[in-house]
């Protein structure tokens, strides 16, 4: 397990490193144009990626299952502070996202995300066959998973409440839940979803323009546009570092969450197939680990984690892709936002944890029975 941690940690660091630098290539001509200062914007993600290589390290020497006694208490607190954002957060392009406390701002739907999956993963440990109990168990557990998934589709975050419906009902899965009370959940969330979708105008703009786009009935989303126009620019090999166009206020939002475009025009087709590789290399692992896990508490948070970080890169390309709707999720570790890079990088040292835990383990059980 811990050549498994070891993929996982530098992998890691490599796109933190890989994402600071594209976003100071993405950033620096809007940051000339609105600060006057082309690293305005790098300046404050640098600053973010190195908390983020300390929640990586210090998180991975946390020993993992000291999570489970006060995984409620965390969701709780997650909850509350969804709530708080829902109420008294100032708006921010039309969402109620970001509490700012003066000295910091954070996201607490991405905290709430990562303290779902650390109660759900607790609570299917306890519930044991409960779980096959519609109403002893497995109502309980999707009380949690909707309250978190309806307070972030307010917000409005529909595509992020959307990932969280979908990696809760697949954790659910593997844990054993019985299909039919699967189906009636799922099709429950994407009722709730769509429904909520609907209510948001930005929403239903961005589904609207791309099935029309689709259909041929109408031309894709102004960002999307500029990120195919910037992929296909990349061909095989990229323009080269520093030299995409797409940069120079043509693309949106293209040091967030549009960034994959950017990496695509100046590395090409090679330098984004190896990010997205090296994405589906530590998912692949995170499963390894999840699997050689010896407790159920940790098989499932180790999923949980790994899934996460896969569903959330695909998507992300996708969205740059013009194969699925705008979406506003940012790219794991490299997209610039700090709350999102901190709890994925604390996700991945709860994951390295995980496997250098049960290495341990396993050598300690090799030597009593030699």
């Amino acid at each position: 397990m811990r050549k498994y941690a070891i993929i996982i940690f530098f992998g890691s660091l490599f796109l933190l490193a890989f994402g600071s630098y594209l976003v100071m290539s993405a950033s620096s001509s809007y940051s000339q144009f609105r600060y006057e200062d082309q690293f305005f914007l790098f300046n404050g993600h640098i600053l973010k990626a190195l908390l983020s290589v300390v929640g990586l390290v210090v998180f991975s020497m946390i020993p993992y299952k000291l999570y489970k006694p006060y995984s409620k208490t965390f969701l709780v607190v997650a909850v509350v502070a969804l709530f708080y954002a829902l109420l008294f957060a100032p708006e921010y392009n039309g969402a109620t996202r970001w509490i700012d406390l003066g000295f910091i701002s954070f996201q607490p739907a991405e905290i709430a995300r990562l303290a779902l999956f650390i109660h759900l993963a607790a609570l299917i440990e306890d519930k044991g066959k409960e779980l096959h109990d519609f109403q002893g168990g497995f109502l309980y557990i999707l009380f949690w998973v909707f309250l978190v998934a309806g307070l972030v589709a307010l917000e409005p975050n529909v595509s992020n409440a959307a990932m969280i419906l979908a990696i809760s009902m697949l954790l659910l899965f593997v844990a054993g839940a019985r299909l039919p009370h699967l189906g009636v959940s799922f099709g429950g969330s994407l009722g709730f979803v769509t429904m909520v979708a609907m209510m948001f105008s930005h929403a239903r703009s961005r589904v609207s323009s791309f099935v029309g786009s689709v259909n041929g009935e109408g031309e894709m989303n102004m960002q999307v546009k500029q990120a195919v126009i910037g992929l296909g620019a990349g061909g095989l090999t990229g323009v080269g570092f520093g030299h995409s166009a797409q940069r120079n206020l043509f693309l949106p939002e293209a040091y967030s969450d549009f960034i994959f475009a950017i990496l695509g025009e100046e590395t090409g087709f090679l330098g984004a197939g190896f990010t997205l590789s090296l994405y589906v290399l530590m998912c692949v692992v995170g499963a390894l680990i999840a699997k050689n896990t010896k407790d159920r508490f940790g098989q499932l948070l180790a999923f949980a984690v790994s899934l996460s970080l896969g569903w959330y890169a695909l998507v992300n390309a996708s969205v740059a892709s013009g194969i699925l709707p705008t979406t506003g999720l940012p790219l794991p570790l490299i997209s610039h936002g700090g709350t999102s890079m901190f709890v994925v990088a604390v996700s991945m040292g709860i994951l390295i944890n995980i496997a250098l835990t049960n290495e341990t383990k396993t050598k300690t059980s090799e030597k009593v029975e030699s």
